[in-house]
């Protein structure tokens, strides 16, 4: 089990880094972004990168130090939590990054396709809920198992 520990909390860290590393990313593209266009003014870009490095990175060295401390290992709702997780925030990084590059260039989006990319960042906003109640629910059974 000690290996198992090991392992996950290796994982969480590299999750947490490659969220950062893609916050550094969003916060550059923003700032060259808008720049190169010309554009000044309020965007999602500029959101993009507290997202990534609050729900991301910092996140996940937070669970780090849970999961050092809870026995999650082998728990269903923590798995689950993991990959839904890791879906739900890339999917809205991407539509914060499309709506903000739609915002910057000044696309006059359709009806049907602005109702899209508002769809998919419910459906990502939706994925995180989930997987955060399945994070709770994980500490949960951690702490009672602990007792």
């Amino acid at each position: 089990i000690q290996d198992e520990r090991k392992i996950l909390m290796k994982k969480f860290i590299k999750c947490s880094f490659l969220y950062f590393l893609a916050a550094m990313a969003a916060g550059v593209f923003y700032r060259e972004f808008t720049k190169f266009s010309g554009f000044e003014g309020n965007t999602v870009l500029a959101d993009m990168h507290v997202h990534l490095m609050a729900l991301g990175m910092l996140f996940f060295l937070l669970a780090a130090m849970l999961y050092k401390n809870l026995k999650l290992t082998g728990n269903k709702a923590f798995g689950r939590f993991f990959v839904i997780y890791n879906v739900g925030l890339p999917l809205l990084a991407v539509t914060m990054l499309t709506r903000g590059i739609v915002q910057v260039k000044g696309i006059e989006l359709s009806r049907g396709m602005n109702g899209m990319l508002s769809g998919f960042a419910g459906i990502s906003h939706i994925l995180l809920l989930l997987a955060l109640l399945f994070f709770f629910s994980a500490l949960k059974q951690g702490v009672a198992t602990e007792e």
